[in-house]
C-alpha cells in the first residue's frame, strides 16, 4: 500500500468566452508578395483589354 496519494484536482470551469488573440501584423515578405501578385493581376487585365480592342475588325 502506498504511503501517500495525490488528489485529482479538476481544472477550473471557464465562465467567460476565451479572448480572441489580436492578429499579428503581416510580415514584410508577405506584403511584397501581395504587391507583386496585385500588379500581375492588373497587368493581365490590361493585356486582355488590349487584346479585345485589337480583335475588333477595322472599318
Amino acid at each position: 500500500m502506498p504511503a501517500f496519494s495525490f488528489e485529482k484536482i479538476s481544472p477550473p470551469v471557464r465562465r467567460a468566452p476565451a479572448a480572441t488573440t489580436p492578429k499579428k501584423p503581416r510580415g514584410l515578405i508577405n506584403q511584397m508578395m501581395d504587391r507583386v501578385a496585385e500588379r500581375r493581376a492588373r497587368r493581365a487585365l490590361q493585356d486582355k483589354g488590349a487584346m479585345r480592342q485589337d480583335d475588333k475588325p477595322a472599318e
